[in-house]
């Protein structure tokens, strides 16, 4: 059996593989579900129940091949329908499923077609020539026509067995599974709403694996029987400004906010040097990454004259974090309290438990902070930053950036496509409602009893693949 410690989760906690939120959800649904296609180790998009995905010259139509022995954990074999229906849920307002703003905006499943049982051609209603990233992503996982989200089936390495929210999940090994079998026979996924006490889990044995390990550990860790995983990312921890609420719909204000943060000061200590500046854009490792802006360093003279112009000279605000977030979010938000202090803000920090953080508030706090896992551009705007995507925390609304977006979708010609992109990023990086002060290196932690844990630059613990963790023999 193995157990691992997942960083936050609550009451809220969800086995529902289009809409996972936190880390423990993220895990669990990486194990019991799976989409066409994997972001592998080096955050390339690979095969998974699809062998192959690609679109027509004009990428308006893509054909899907599935794979042949690919079997439900019920007991049914994947087909096209399976693939229509799942797509189908994805796309559903009313199942709100995160996977499926962009999709429900592309795809034609009217005029889509199954080819047989193992083909299917999609129809989308403009060019689109990413879509296989957004097929690879964790929320999209393929479910079966006659799915109960009561009892939840997929065609991952386990099956689920119990669940209990805000506290633990368990799992079994799917002994029919298409890939490589798991090596432990179960799977435990534990909450943890504390940094120390998941550490000391570990520590005591009582689980192998742990993601977000803070990073000040990592030393003392290697003396006590365990071990860190490191690997270059590019996940982020930002500060979230509704630029539709009171102070922070002046964009003078958010620019000042932005210029207040000591970028290199947050790598070193709220990351412990786990990590690299930010530019306040996302999406690092696209060939589009707006990477000529220039790079905001702390000014806090300009601060104070933003501030000034902005009839805000005495701003006092509240930053809400919490633990559930991740390594780097209370230890970021302290410092930012202290530089901001330096420019005469007053900024009162509210630590939330991770139930009231990721409870009714949130996407709706005024001020606060969030993680991100690598994404490229295109899916991750579409999750975060217009009116229809699903986590768009910062309430962005704005016509030019959505209009530039849907023309860069649909551009195919890639430096064309890029020049659009290039646009986007010049409105968020001008007046979108993001701090991005760094990138982190994704840092875990396993039990020396354990083997198999590979870095990935998309998830935490491998991707949480737990599939290929096994226990060193005579362990």
């Amino acid at each position: 059996m193995l157990s691992h410690g997942a960083t936050g989760g609550g009451l809220k906690d969800s086995l529902d593989p289009h809409f996972p939120v936190t880390n423990p959800d993220i895990a669990r649904v990486n194990n019991l579900y799976e989409p066409l296609l994997f972001w592998d180790d080096d955050y390339k998009v690979a095969p998974a129940l699809a062998t192959s995905v690609r679109p027509n010259k004009d990428a308006t139509q893509w054909t899907i091949e599935l794979r042949d022995d690919v079997v439900f954990h019920h007991g049914k074999s994947l087909t096209a329908q399976d693939v229509m229906f799942t797509l189908g849920r994805l796309i559903d307002p009313d199942a709100g499923a995160s996977a499926g703003s962009q999709l429900s905006v592309i795809l034609d499943l009217d005029n889509s077609k199954i080819l047989d049982d193992h083909t299917i051609r999609l129809q989308l209603t403009m060019p689109y020539a990413v879509l296989d990233e957004l097929l690879a992503e964790y929320n999209a996982g393929i479910i079966p026509t006659d799915f109960d989200p009561r009892k939840p089936v997929g065609t991952g390495a386990f099956k689920a067995n119990t669940f209990t929210p805000g506290q633990l999940s368990s799992f079994l090994r799917f002994e029919d599974y298409w890939g490589d079998p798991a090596w432990v026979d179960e799977l435990i996924i534990y909450d943890f709403a504390d940094d120390s006490a998941k550490v000391n889990a570990l520590l005591a044995g009582q689980i192998q694996t742990v993601d977000n390990l803070p990073t000040y550990l990592v030393d003392s860790i290697g003396a006590q029987g365990s071990s860190a995983l490191v690997a270059d990312t590019g996940a982020w921890i930002p500060f979230t400004m509704r630029v539709d609420h009171g102070a922070f719909a002046d964009a003078r204000v958010r620019e000042a906010l932005r210029l207040v943060v000591d970028r290199q000061q947050m790598i070193d200590q709220a990351l412990n040097g786990y990590g690299f500046v930010g530019n306040d854009l996302y999406a690092p490792f696209d060939p589009a990454f707006a990477g000529d802006l220039p790079q905001r360093t702390q000014d806090l003279d300009k601060v104070r004259s933003l501030l000034k112009q902005a009839g805000k000279s005495d701003l006092q605000v509240e930053l809400v974090t919490s633990a559930g977030v991740g390594s780097g979010a209370v230890e970021s938000a302290n410092l930012f309290v202290d530089q901001a202090r330096q420019a005469g803000i007053d900024v009162r920090l509210n630590k939330a438990d991770p139930n009231t953080f990721y409870g009714e508030q949130y996407l709706q706090w005024p001020f606060a902070q969030d993680f991100w896992y690598t994404r490229n551009y295109i899916p991750q705007a579409a999750a975060c930053a217009l009116p229809t995507s699903p986590y768009n925390e910062t309430h962005l609304n704005d016509p030019e950036y959505a209009a530039t977006y849907a023309k860069a979708i649909g551009e195919v010609e890639e430096s064309k496509r890029n020049d659009l992109l290039h646009r986007c990023q010049e409105i968020e990086y001008e007046r979108g409602g993001y701090i991005v002060w760094g990138f982190k290196q994704q840092v875990d932690g396993y039990s020396n009893l354990v083997q198999g844990m590979t870095p990935s630059k998309y998830l935490p613990c491998g991707g949480y693949k737990f599939r290929k963790v096994s226990f060193v023999e005579g362990a």
